[in-house]
C-alpha cells in the first residue's frame, strides 16, 4: 500500500469515528466514501459500524462502477457513492446519515415548509433535495439519490435518513451537524417557529454562490 493511500486511510477511518461520535448514526445504519487516487474511492464495508471501523473495513473501490479492488465487501450504497463523485468533481466526500430529529422529519408524511431557520443552512449547505423511498441499496435508490445531489449538496431520503456531498470530512460533518440542528429546531418549536425571512435567505444564497463562483 503506499504512503499517501495509508494515510487517507488513516483519516478516513478517523472520520467514520466522529460521525458516530457525534450522533450522526447508530450502529451499521451509516456508511462514508472519499475520492482517492487513480479514479478510486475509499468506501466503508457493508454491515460496519462506523463507531468501530477498522483499516480492514474500508473498501477501495472503482469510481467507475463501485466494484471493490481489495476484495473488501463496500456498503450496499456504494453505487450511490462513486454516482455523487463521478457528477460532483467540485466534491470528494459523500456521508449518509440518519440523525435522530433530521430522520423524524423524513419519516414524516407532513413535510417542514423549510428548513432555513437558522443562517447555516442558506449559507452552507443551499436548497435541501428530497428522495422518494426506495429499496436500500437497489439501482433505483442509487440512480434518485444521483440525480439529486447532482445540483443539491444534501438530500433527505424519505423513511431512511440523509446524505450530503462535501469538500472534505469536516465539511460532511458540519453539513450534517447544521442540518440536524435545523431539524432539532423545527421538531422542537411547533407552532412557534419562525423561520428566516425571504430576504435574509436570498441574500445568504447569493454569498454562497459569491463564495463558490470560480476564481473567488
Amino acid at each position: 500500500m503506499k504512503p499517501s493511500t495509508r494515510q487517507q486511510i488513516e483519516r478516513f477511518v478517523a472520520a467514520c469515528h466522529e460521525a458516530a461520535e457525534r450522533g450522526l448514526l447508530r450502529c451499521s445504519s451509516g456508511n462514508l466514501s472519499f475520492r482517492a487516487e487513480g479514479g478510486t474511492m475509499l468506501v466503508t464495508r457493508t454491515r460496519s459500524w462506523l463507531g468501530r471501523l477498522t483499516a480492514d473495513d474500508v473498501a477501495v473501490c472503482s469510481l467507475e462502477d463501485g466494484t471493490s479492488l481489495n476484495g473488501v465487501i463496500p456498503t450496499v450504497e456504494a453505487r450511490f457513492h462513486a454516482g455523487i463523485l463521478r457528477a460532483r468533481p467540485d466534491m470528494n466526500a459523500v456521508l449518509h446519515y440518519q440523525s435522530p430529529h433530521a430522520t423524524a422529519l423524513a419519516c414524516q408524511r407532513r413535510r417542514a415548509p423549510t428548513f432555513n431557520v437558522i443562517p447555516e443552512i442558506p449559507f452552507y449547505i443551499g436548497p435541501v433535495g428530497r428522495v422518494p423511498y426506495l429499496p436500500p441499496g437497489s439501482a433505483e435508490l442509487a440512480d434518485a439519490v444521483v440525480a439529486v445531489l447532482s445540483s443539491h449538496d444534501l438530500a433527505v431520503m424519505e423513511n431512511h435518513g440523509q446524505v450530503t456531498a462535501a469538500v472534505d470530512f469536516d465539511h460532511a460533518v458540519q453539513n450534517a451537524e447544521f442540518f440536524e440542528l435545523a431539524c432539532q429546531i423545527i421538531v422542537e418549536s411547533g407552532p412557534d417557529l419562525t423561520p428566516l425571512p425571504d430576504k435574509a435567505v436570498r441574500e445568504l444564497l447569493a454569498q454562497r454562490r459569491a463564495l463558490r463562483a470560480p476564481g473567488a
